[in-house]
């Protein structure tokens, strides 16, 4: 397998077989991560093309990331997603793998939880909303997120920890 960084440099050189594995590579992880925040597969599958479309007008145009293309594709993500909720209020589910319950009850519960936590993720800053998804729903390292939000990786975990804390607060003050 090439590296991330040879990637780029043929992907600078609009090589096709370069641009096809980025998109075979990434674009899995980047629907599971816009699934994940957007709570539809419809949005997730926009997001995914439009990353990939201002990658790629980005590459055209001699722009676009030089060195962590990772980074640079996530960031490009989680601006769509950013966006998408300014324009509309979140509905739906947590994630793409939600159980199959038999039970209506315990699928309406299930549910109602996943929305309560998507609402209170909603209340978060952007960069807390960042931290909190690439930390806990995609199982990055402090190292990545902090390459991801140019930050260094003792601002990641001030974000993570303030975000965890103000999740918290939401979450127990709905249930009071």
């Amino acid at each position: 397998m090439i590296s991330e960084l040879d990637l780029l440099v043929q992907a600078q050189k609009l090589e096709p077989r370069a641009l096809a594995e980025i998109y075979d590579l990434y674009s899995p992880r980047l629907y599971r991560y816009a699934v994940r925040l957007l709570g539809d597969a419809c949005a997730a599958e926009d997001c995914v093309a439009e990353t990939f479309s201002r990658f790629l007008q980005a590459v055209r145009g001699g722009r676009g990331p030089r060195d962590y293309l990772q980074a640079y594709l996530f960031r490009t993500a989680h601006n769509f997603v950013v966006d998408h909720y300014r324009h509309q209020k979140p509905e739906g589910i947590l994630n793409d793998d939600t159980p199959d319950c038999e039970n209506t009850e315990e699928n309406a519960s299930l549910n109602i939880r996943q929305q309560r936590v998507r609402f209170a993720l909603a209340e978060l800053t952007s960069e807390q909303q960042q931290v909190i998804a690439l930390k806990f729903l995609e199982g990055w390292e402090n190292d990545e997120i902090a390459r991801v939000l140019n930050k260094p990786v003792g601002a990641v975990k001030s974000l993570q920890h303030r975000g965890l804390a103000h999740l918290q607060k939401i979450l127990l003050d709905e249930e009071a």
